[in-house]
């Protein structure tokens, strides 16, 4: 790919008689191999962050938000969320339902929580009922609803898995009739 020029050539392709720079023996350069590395860090970070979305500061979103993904919520949220992992941040808002293994609330949540791992540090806001199997609540942390515990053996405990076909309703489904009777 390279050609190779003669030491001290004077010939146009050299410029100006300057001598080239030796080249390297292969002695003087330890091998790949040889040669004492540190071993490069895992990087599991790389591969979380490839997988973690975030809605930034200052958007406001409308819709619900699924995914086998991590999200971020720095901003504001009307809708469902459905992911592995949420964290929503200290400017962060949610209003709606929140379904994660994870969960961490530093700002604001009005809506059901249902997660196995939920988390509330002392800037979070919550307004609405956490079914879960672990709870942590900083003091300063603000909390209005009830909290019930699913453990995987309990009655509840399907709350914390995805919805089956058979519990989502049906597009075409038809609601069962009610018929009212007039008080006599």
């Amino acid at each position: 790919m390279f050609n190779k020029s003669k030491p001290f050539d004077n010939g146009p392709s050299s410029g100006l008689g300057i001598p080239p720079a030796p080249e390297p023996t292969p002695a003087a350069t330890p091998s790949p191999a040889a040669a004492p590395r540190a071993p490069e860090p895992s990087r599991p970070a790389a591969s979380r962050s490839s997988s973690l979305s975030t809605l930034s500061a200052g958007v406001k979103y409308e819709g619900n938000i699924s995914g086998a993904g991590e999200l971020q919520v720095d901003g504001s949220l009307k809708g469902d969320i459905r992911v592995v992992r949420v964290t929503i941040g200290e400017g962060g808002s949610v209003e709606g339902t929140v379904h994660a293994d994870v969960l961490d609330v530093r700002g604001r949540v009005s809506g059901a929580i249902v997660a196995k791992q939920v988390k509330l540090f002392a800037t979070a806001r919550i307004e609405g009922d956490i079914t879960q199997e672990q709870l942590s609540i900083e003091q300063g942390a603000w909390f209005q609803g009830r909290c019930t515990q699913a453990k995987r053996d309990t009655p509840g405990a399907n709350m914390l898995d995805a919805p089956t076909q058979a519990e989502k309703p049906a597009a075409n489904a038809k609601p069962d009739k009610v018929e009212a009777k007039p008080a006599a």
